[in-house]
């Protein structure tokens, strides 16, 4: 089977605040399509406000999946994602529309596009050992230890993301080999049997985006965001090692609740993770040479990006 004869999807890469979910319900009204969420947050339940999940009339009644599917006591891998991901895209085909994949989570798109290692299993005891020492080092101090040990994977991962900081060393401790081998040497075949069309929807000045943030970051208070965190602090069984509770955000805020920020130090340290986060992921955009690269607020964007799918 040729390229040409493969059925589409579109996947709509950008960075955080970029305009990208209403973009996409654009695309899927004019396309018939549904969208599935590549977004680390927006799979857990109760954290809407500050995930800038789109609401029930922002979504336009355009289908929307892996939103809601999680407990925010739960985890949720880059493995999962991508299964649940392929699953839906061969339903979404089956039922003769178009898989849209939209967000921000670039970790998740690799793993569509490209594959995944086969990893070993976490193994209890090496986790404890490595929980022991972040407690007792410190993220930058756990972090350079991965510098040294696999400087590629160092690179990719933030000091701040210590889950998948000790996952890299845990597969180091484990096997003996690097993260970064795994991936070199180890990868699944990744092949899909569809014509990827890649689109990024991107302030092209960085300060335009800065200032989205720190407006949207205020805008996220006004709407109560902090009372959204306030009920998930209450329940009592969440904790600030969760990967929801470290989703950017809510860690500063959780911070806030446990006595460590005042509320003008929270929001500036909540605005600054943000735009931190953007630099992640527009280093991450810049390796994505095969797609076609769009500005966000320019006029008719959804048309030009409808232009561009109909001549891929």
């Amino acid at each position: 089977m040729n390229k040409q004869s493969l059925p589409p999807v579109v996947l709509l890469m950008g960075p955080t605040a970029s305009g990208k979910t209403a973009l996409a319900v654009q695309i899927a009204h004019a396309l018939n399509g549904e969208i599935i969420s590549v977004d680390s947050a927006l799979v857990f339940k109760g954290m809407d406000i500050g995930t800038a999940k789109p609401t029930l009339q922002e979504r336009g009644g355009i289908a929307h999946h892996l939103i809601d599917i999680l407990d925010p006591s739960e985890s949720f891998s880059t493995g999962e994602f991508r299964t649940q991901a392929v699953a839906l895209m061969a339903d979404i085909v089956a039922r003769g529309k178009l898989p849209i994949l939209v967000g921000g989570t670039m970790l998740y798109f690799n793993a569509l596009t490209q594959g995944l290692a086969q990893l070993p299993p976490a193994n209890p005891d090496i986790r404890a050992y490595l929980d022991a020492q972040l407690a007792s080092e410190g993220n930058l101090a756990v972090h350079a230890r991965l510098a040294k040990i696999d400087p590629k994977a160092a690179a990719r991962i933030h000091p701040n993301d210590p889950q998948r900081v000790q996952r890299a060393l845990e597969v180091y401790e484990i096997t003996g080999r690097s993260l970064s081998d795994f991936f070199a040497d180890n990868a699944q075949d990744h092949a899909l049997p569809y014509t990827m069309q890649k689109f990024i929807v991107a302030p092209r000045d960085r300060q335009v985006l800065h200032a989205i943030i720190a407006k949207r970051f205020h805008a996220m208070l006004e709407k109560g965001f902090l009372e959204e965190v306030a009920q998930l602090y209450q329940r009592g069984d969440l904790h600030d090692k969760l990967p929801a509770i470290r989703a950017v955000g809510y860690r500063e805020a959780w911070a806030y609740f446990q006595g460590d920020y005042d509320l003008h130090t929270m929001t500036e340290k909540s605005i600054i993770a943000t735009r931190q986060l953007a630099k992640r992921q527009f280093t991450w955009l810049r390796r994505e040479t095969q797609a076609q690269c769009f500005e966000t607020g320019q006029r008719n964007l959804c048309d030009h990006v409808l232009t561009a799918i109909k001549a891929a």
